[in-house]
């Protein structure tokens, strides 16, 4: 049993617990069962059940399932017809940095595992990435500056 690395509030811990149920168990659930399991908004519980199906993919960890979240995608379905390359393009201009190649890889990997499943890792992607950027490159709009050197990364605080 896999157990996923949610953040969830003690409340939903408690219901959890209250329902007999355990974390690694919760990819059973379809978001609207999750949100009555977990007496909460239907909103959190598709992002918890996104969670959950993009931490099953082999070598995603929560972050980039999070990233996957904010990019507004719930489901492998939802990714079945993009492409790692437009993926990274739009998860860039959202974050306003360029960052590491490896996240791309990582997006070429849920779009293979969306349409094929199987048991590949991000860095079976490396190869691919890099014809594919040796050949068409970067979009001329591409952020500027590297990931290292925002402030998102660099320990500073929002005030």
């Amino acid at each position: 049993m896999k157990t996923y690395k949610l953040s969830l509030t003690v409340a939903e811990k408690q219901r959890l617990k209250q329902n007999k149920c355990r974390v690694g168990e919760l990819h059973a659930y379809a978001a609207d069962e999750l949100c009555e399991l977990l007496n909460t908004t239907t909103e959190r519980a598709k992002n918890i059940a996104a969670l959950i199906e993009f931490q099953q993919i082999p070598s995603v960890g929560p972050r980039f399932a999070a990233d996957l979240v904010s990019l507004g995608y719930y489901s492998l379905n939802e990714l079945k017809e993009m492409q790692g390359p437009e993926l990274l393009n739009a998860y860039e201009r959202r974050h306003g940095f360029r960052v590491d190649p490896c996240v791309e890889d990582q997006f070429w990997l849920v779009v293979h595992f969306a349409n094929h499943r199987g048991n590949k890792n991000w860095w079976d992607f490396t190869t691919l990435r890099k014809a594919y950027r040796a050949k068409h490159g970067y979009p001329p709009d591409r952020p500027g500056h590297n990931w290292f050197e925002s402030e998102r990364y660099s320990g500073a605080t929002n005030s």
